[in-house]
């Protein structure tokens, strides 16, 4: 990858818009740029050296596995949010790893080491990533909250409804969504079994709030999409 196609991945991205053009220009001599294909791993410290990832396109799921071997999913991320050793601990044993779910997707990366020596220089990037990775820690509570509070139909209403109002492409009143989880995936984010969530998905569909397909997701009306 060609230093001006960095320079813009990295100049694009909030986090660093604080920082001049000669400081861009040194970032792309120590961020990796990784492209993924969907089912690929990204792990966290592959080769023995922790890392922070920056999620440039595309999405991809954080998870983990239980300790039945099952695969947990405790997060999706979004084109602009970060994973990796985010608290920049070295300490944690981390049995977190990412899975990529779309096609085409592309990941920046830092060492840990040379981000801590970019916030140590850049005061004000260190403020930026604090607030970034506590916005990303109060909605992973959030996510937590509602599946400690509320009932599965809930669960799964408010993912989509907040699915929709991020990533959606609105056609009229409709919303569109790629759909690139499984009803497997969906199932696990909304801590439920898929037999659940396949019969609330129908259910959804028999009201006509939503189409649910493999590929793609219609809700014909948010407003109208209530419980």
């Amino acid at each position: 990858m060609n230093v001006d196609v960095k320079y813009w991945y990295l100049r694009d991205h909030k986090l660093f818009w604080m920082l001049n053009n000669s400081q861009i220009k040194q970032l792309c001599i120590i961020t990796g740029f990784k492209k993924a294909k969907r089912g690929e791993l990204i792990l966290f410290d592959s080769d023995g050296v922790p890392k922070i990832f920056f999620l440039k396109k595309g999405n991809i799921k954080i998870v983990e596995m239980d300790d039945d071997g099952n695969e947990v999913i405790k997060e999706v991320l979004k084109k602009g949010d970060l994973f990796g050793e985010l608290s920049l601990n070295t300490d944690l044993n981390n049995e977190e790893y990412a899975k990529v779910l779309t096609d085409d997707v592309i990941i920046c990366s830092f060492l840990l080491s040379d981000f801590e020596k970019l916030m140590e220089e850049n005061p004000g990037l260190a403020i930026t990533y604090t607030k970034f990775v506590g916005f990303q820690m109060k909605r992973l509570k959030n996510n937590y909250s509602n599946l400690m509070f509320k009932d599965a139909r809930t669960r799964l209403y408010l993912f989509i409804k907040d699915w929709a109002e991020k990533e959606g492409i609105r056609n009229g009143n409709k919303i569109v969504l790629n759909n690139y989880l499984t009803q497997q995936d969906i199932a696990q984010i909304i801590c439920t079994t898929r037999q659940t969530a396949t019969q609330l998905l129908n259910e959804f569909e028999q009201k006509g709030f939503i189409s649910y397909q493999r590929k793609e997701i219609i809700i014909f009306d948010l407003e109208k999409f209530v419980l």
